[in-house]
Formats: C-alpha cells, sequence, structure tokens
C-alpha cells in the first residue's frame, strides 16, 4: 500500500494543455475515482502515474517519493486496461504469472501467487484455459489477477468495465469493490460512467477540459455539487435546470424563470435577490401535488419500481421520479412542486453554487 501525492502536475502536446495543474492526494488505502466525460484528461492523468504518459510540469510522488523519472518497471504499480491485454497463446494461469517469470521469481512463488490470486477471483477452475475460451467477464478477472500476483502498492484500473454488458459490468464493480476492502491497497480507477464512482469510490474526482471541478465523498458531490457542471454529471437522471432571476418579497424568496414561473426557494437564497441564477433541483425532489405549477407531460420512461415523467413547463424541460404504478400519459398536464429545502443554486456568470 502507498500513499499519492499529484502536485501541480500539468501536461502539454505543442500549444495544447491536457492538464492543467492537478493537485490531488490519496491516502493509503484509499479507493480514488478519477471521472469525467471523454477528452477530460482522466485516462492521461492515469497513465502519467503509471510512468506510461511524461509529465510537462509539476511532481507525483509515492509513498512520498517523486517518481517523475522513474520508469513504469520501478514504481510498484500494476494496470488493469480496457482491452484486457492477454497473451491468447498462453493459458490463465501462465498469463496471471508471467510478470513473476519475467522478473525471474522461483517458480513454486509464482505457482503460490497465482493459486492465492485464484482463489480471490474464483478462476481456480480456469487455470489451464486459454483467453478464446473465456467470457469477457473472466478475461477481465484475469486480467485483475495478473495484478493483485505483483503485489504493488497502487493498483490502476483504466475503464476496465467498458467492454462488459450491463449485467456483468455492475456484478464486476461489485467485485472490484469486495476486491479493495479484502486487500486493502491504493486504487485510482477511471471511467466516464458516474454510477460507478458513486458506487466504488471513497473520493471522487471531477474533471473537466483538463482541470479539477471538485473532489469529495459520493453523496458530499451529489448533495453539495460545487458548480453546476458537478450537478449535471453526478447524479442518474440529471439535475433540472432552469434560468431565471431571484425574486425576494413578503411572499418569500423564489426564482422567477425565463419563461415566468415562480419556483420556491428557501431564505438563505435571499442575498441573491436581483441576480440571474440557475435554479437545480435533482428529479426525486419534485413532487406531484394539486397545488403545484402546471407542466405538460411529453414522455413517460418506466424503469420498474420508479417511473422518470418528462414534463414541459414555461420554464423548461423538467424530469421527476414517480415510484410505484401511477397513470399518466404524454399531453396530460400535472402540477409539480420542488422541495424548496433541496434546491441548489448557481450563478448564472460562473456557474459556481451561489449556496
Amino acid at each position: 500500500m502507498a500513499s499519492i501525492e499529484i502536485r501541480k502536475v500539468c501536461k502539454s502536446y505543442r500549444d495544447a494543455d491536457v492538464l492543467k495543474n492537478i493537485d490531488i492526494g490519496i491516502e493509503d488505502g484509499e479507493f480514488i475515482v478519477l471521472v469525467g466525460p471523454s477528452g477530460c484528461g482522466k485516462s492521461t492523468l492515469l497513465r502519467m502515474v503509471s510512468g506510461l504518459e511524461t509529465i510537462s510540469s509539476g511532481e507525483i510522488l509515492i509513498d512520498g517519493r517523486v517518481v517523475n523519472q522513474l520508469p513504469p518497471k520501478d514504481r510498484d504499480i500494476a494496470m488493469v486496461f480496457q482491452n484486457y491485454a492477454l497473451y491468447p497463446h498462453m493459458t490463465v494461469a501462465e498469463n496471471m504469472g508471467f510478470s513473476m517469470k519475467m522478473r525471474g521469481e522461483p517458480a513454486a512463488v509464482i505457482q503460490e501467487r497465482v493459486r492465492q490470486a485464484a482463489a480471490i477471483l474464483g478462476l481456480e477452475g480456469l487455470m489451464r484455459r486459454y483467453p478464446k475460451q473465456l467470457s469477457g467477464g473472466q478475461r477481465q478477472r484475469v486480467a485483475m489477477g495478473r495484478a493483485i500476483v505483483r503485489d504493488p502498492a497502487v493498483f490502476l484500473f483504466d475503464e476496465p468495465l467498458s467492454n462488459l454488458d450491463a449485467k456483468l459490468r455492475v456484478q464486476m464493480r461489485t467485485e472490484i469493490k469486495a476486491l479493495h476492502q479484502r486487500l486493502g491497497s491504493t486504487m485510482i480507477y477511471v471511467t466516464h460512467d458516474q454510477i460507478e464512482a458513486m458506487t466504488m469510490a471513497d473520493r471522487i474526482v471531477v474533471l473537466r477540459d483538463g482541470a479539477v471541478e471538485q473532489i469529495g465523498r459520493p453523496m458530499e458531490l451529489y448533495e453539495r455539487p460545487a458548480n453546476r457542471f458537478v450537478a449535471e454529471f453526478i447524479g442518474s437522471p440529471g439535475m433540472n435546470i432552469l434560468a431565471g432571476t431571484v425574486s425576494r418579497d413578503a411572499a418569500g424568496c423564489r426564482l422567477v424563470t425565463d419563461g415566468g414561473q415562480s419556483l420556491p426557494l428557501p431564505p438563505d437564497a435571499a442575498a441573491w435577490a436581483g441576480r440571474a441564477c440557475h435554479y437545480g433541483v435533482r428529479p426525486e425532489h419534485v413532487r406531484i401535488e394539486g397545488h403545484g405549477f402546471a407542466a405538460r407531460v411529453v414522455s413517460v420512461e418506466p424503469t420498474g419500481p420508479e417511473s422518470h415523467v418528462i414534463v414541459e413547463g414555461e420554464g423548461g424541460l423538467l424530469t421527476c421520479v414517480v415510484r410505484g404504478d401511477r397513470p399518466f400519459s404524454a399531453g396530460q398536464t400535472i402540477h409539480l412542486a420542488p422541495e424548496a429545502d433541496k434546491v441548489h443554486l448557481f450563478d448564472a456568470a460562473t456557474g459556481r453554487r451561489a449556496y
């Protein structure tokens, strides 16, 4: 296990800045997820930690040692890739033990390490098979086993579940989280899937355009997003955002949308009276009631235990989550009431959280 410090790290290709002053401290044994849209720099940052990519400026420290100039083999890390990278002519056992064999480890040590990793991952009955004889999930387990046998200080995962179907992704992310709890190793995991980030991470690092937008625990990002980008990126279905101006009168504090709709705000928002803001409310915090504002149902998306009802009001499109089997149909008029104490407010000019 090891701690990792990423200090003012930058990466540029000619005139293009890919990463900009990245500062992240990762504790010994922590599971960190780097998440963000395609092109945000998350995989580049992971490759810089691994030594597969050079650093333009800044420092990366592993257990207090600057590793900028160290080759990957000397950093005590193991990486699991998206494409598994298994040797097709080798058996499962040979693939898992290959890196140890290349380092000249005794055959008995290799065999024992491979046996232990196979037991952890449930691969005992597959050791004589070749990669072409395995399912996608089994191949991913072999790739993880190859990393485990090295007993590294740090595990790096680069979108390892992207090639799996939806059901297998759910199973594998549970297994990876259980593996972390069992080994207690430091892990950095890259994904573009915010559901993976929310369900697996001790802390999440949200990246956009090569910069860190927010670092925090999953529910911290969900409940207190630092800006509009994080608010919309974290959560499924995404947060509803409506533009308007904060108003305060004897009746209380509210936001008047550009379409003329009045939406409730908590008293703390009064400091923003007269200013243009973006009003954010999560779908599960929009109630369907008789005394709310009118909206027209555009579509209904049943998911089983709940339905996502997409509606159109004067302020634009909104999604609300309805639990149970309630009948709604396209074109129907319903009334919505956002929960004022669950509302988020963002500065329209900067996107930053207003309160």
